[in-house]
């Protein structure tokens, strides 16, 4: 492949320090970020002959029409610009790990006074600590309810003096210390909530033989109501042990990572070793790996998923060397305030049968989600057939659009567009409209308005295409195959109206569906379309509606509950336009703030710790 004169000069300027590099097609779209100790060798090495033979390579070579760089200061320094400018971009040539779930954590506010036990799904470096993660909110919430009664810990809102006339009702029934009233310590109610944390990470023994003790003090004393009470506690714990496989004593904390390959498709299993016991595990799918070394695939899960990480533990078991072993560990250590953490390729005994359940269950996980994958889309192409066929299309609809309106009494008006590529859903071209130009619960007209600014957006991607380094938002540039409406002949006239005033209404097939008797309604045709109840396209339908009606119901809420905040922080003194745009910004609704802390609300951008207490006050 013949190297541009233009691509030429750049590799004859790039300079032998340390750095990243940003790879860019003709339209400027970065499409591949590296790093390297020598920015010259190193980019100059991808347009070598021999490496040209890989055929990812090539395919990137090919597309490579700008290369820029930036100048770091050591090799570390461009390992972690390198990560945060892939999470920034996402090059489509760059590896990344695919996780839709976003798992749920516990997470101890530490950085409170008297620390406040929550569920989140979101991680961040605020002072606290975080468990898991878990498969699912309901095992967080099942492990909670048990902890809880160990661990009478505190859930409220308030600012701890110790000073309170009254605790509330979660003290009445025995699942809190009360620290509002003084009847526990700073001091003493952190050492409890340590003791939980460690419970969390598998460390179960000291607590066990602790209450044991207390359990036979309080039999001896002749409390039997208090030793039971202890007994119960004894036999959740021991339900909770019992869902922990112990693994081995004598391990140290560990997480052990391995992969398994299928097709072009990878899936990553992390296993998380606390106390001696396996207490949860996570995984990640790698797609269009395009045979990316195995070693490759590692290095790039390590970064990323340590990168996010609540906890590194001191050992990592993997099940070959890696890429860049050196710089990764360095990284991890300072990740890990300057403690030693060990990258192990296990050669024989326990830590190598661990790594070979880990690579087992990765395979077995990547069998099942490609055959779940297989299944979904047999089932997707049988319903887009039975669309095509049953409303007279000319293809099968691969991208269908379903629009609905939500609104309370009138009030707080939102439509919500859903998008479903070749059968599934694509959240990422979801959008709401917030309906300007309607007074009152008009559904038409709203429905009008929706439309209307929707395929304005098409038209406005079309001319913004055609001009140099123009980028059109995917979500309104591509046309529909199909709309659906949520509704009836009224809202299908309405809608086929605002189309033929756009000339599109010969280009854009319309559709709508009736909730009563689930009709489907075409422009032109005095007559519904009845499918079979159990016909895969009526399905389709369906779930494409019931989704664009839940996700209007959600945006609607956030945005009446947005109004609610607005109004109720409209009367704090001191809390003007800017200030209340940075607390909903962070907080988004009242509760929220009302659960902050008044660290927490200080920390917002505008917001004293005098402001804050004033929030506190207004919000009790």
């Amino acid at each position: 492949m013949e190297t541009s004169d233009h691509i030429k000069d750049i590799l004859s300027s790039i300079p032998d320090q340390p750095g990243c590099y940003l790879m860019k097609d003709r339209d400027g779209v970065i499409i591949y970020i590296g790093k390297a100790v020598n920015l010259r060798s190193r980019v100059r090495s991808y347009f070598h002959s021999s490496a040209q033979k890989n055929p990812r390579t090539s395919q990137l070579v090919s597309r490579i029409q700008d290369i820029e760089w930036i100048i770091v200061g050591s090799e570390l320094e461009a390992l972690i610009l390198e990560m945060n400018l892939i999470k920034e971009h996402q090059p489509h040539f760059n590896v990344q790990l695919k996780d839709d779930k976003r798992y749920p954590f516990i997470k101890i506010h530490w950085a409170d006074d008297f620390p406040r036990v929550t569920v989140t799904r979101k991680v961040t470096r605020d002072g606290s600590r975080y468990y898991g993660p878990y498969v699912n909110v309901w095992a967080v919430n099942q492990t909670l309810d048990v902890l809880r009664k160990i661990f009478p810990y505190l859930t409220c809102s308030r600012t701890i003096t110790g000073e309170d006339q009254r605790a509330c009702l979660y003290y009445d029934i025995g699942l809190c210390t009360a620290p509002c009233l003084g009847l526990i310590g700073k001091e003493e109610y952190r050492a409890m909530i340590s003791e939980l944390g460690a419970f969390l990470n598998g460390r179960t023994e000291k607590i066990v033989a602790r209450l044991e003790e207390e359990m036979d003090r309080a039999s001896s004393e002749l409390n039997y109501e208090r030793a039971a009470q202890i007994r119960d506690q004894l036999n959740a714990i021991q339900r909770i042990v019992e869902e922990q496989r112990i693994v081995s004593t004598r391990f140290q904390d560990s997480d052990v990572i391995a992969l398994a390959s299928l097709d072009q498709d990878a899936c990553i299993q992390v296993f998380f070793i606390r106390g001696g016991k396996l207490v949860g595990r996570e995984y990640f799918l790698v797609e269009n790996t395009d045979k990316t070394a195995d070693r490759d695939l590692l290095s790039e899960a390590i970064k990323q998923f340590y990168d996010q990480a609540p906890h590194i533990p001191p050992q990592i078991l993997l099940p070959r060397e890696i890429e860049e072993a050196r710089i990764i560990n360095q990284w991890l250590k300072s990740r890990r305030g300057g403690k030693k953490v060990e990258l192990v390729v296990p050669r024989r005994g326990e830590k190598k049968k661990l790594v070979a359940m880990a690579a087992e269950n990765a395979a077995s996980l990547l069998d099942a989600l490609k055959t779940q994958e297989k299944s979904e889309h047999d089932r997707a192409e049988s319903a887009l057939g039975d669309l095509q066929s049953q409303l007279d299309l000319a293809s099968p609809p691969q991208r269908i659009e379903c629009y609905d309106i939500s609104n309370t009494q009138g009030t707080a008006l939102v439509g919500s567009m859903v998008v479903f590529l070749e059968g599934r859903p694509a959240p990422a071209h979801y959008r709401h409209f917030n309906i300007r130009s309607v007074q009152g619960p008009d559904d038409y007209a709203s429905l009008a308005e929706v439309l209307q600014r929707r395929f304005q957006r098409l038209l406005a991607a079309e001319e913004q295409k055609d001009k140099p380094g123009g980028k059109p938002d995917p979500s309104f540039s591509a046309l529909p195959d199909l709309v659906l409406i949520d509704g009836g002949k009224g809202q299908l006239n309405r809608i086929a109206g605002v189309l033929a005033e756009m000339d599109l209404l010969d280009t854009v097939p319309i559709a709508s569906l009736a909730k009563q008797y689930e009709e489907v309604f075409l422009p032109e045709s005095p007559y519904p379309v009845r499918f079979d109840k159990d016909a895969p396209g009526l399905h389709l339908l369906q779930r494409v509606r019931d989704e664009a009606h839940r996700f209007a119901i959600t945006a609607h809420r956030k945005r009446r509950s947005r109004q609610s905040l607005e109004s109720s922080l409209e009367k704090i003194p001191g809390v003007g336009p800017a200030r209340r745009r940075e607390l909903l910004n962070r907080f988004h609704t009242v509760q929220n703030i009302r659960d902050a802390s008044l660290e927490e609300l200080s920390q917002t951008p505008k917001i004293t710790l005098k402001i804050a207490q004033s929030i506190k006050e207004h919000l009790a």
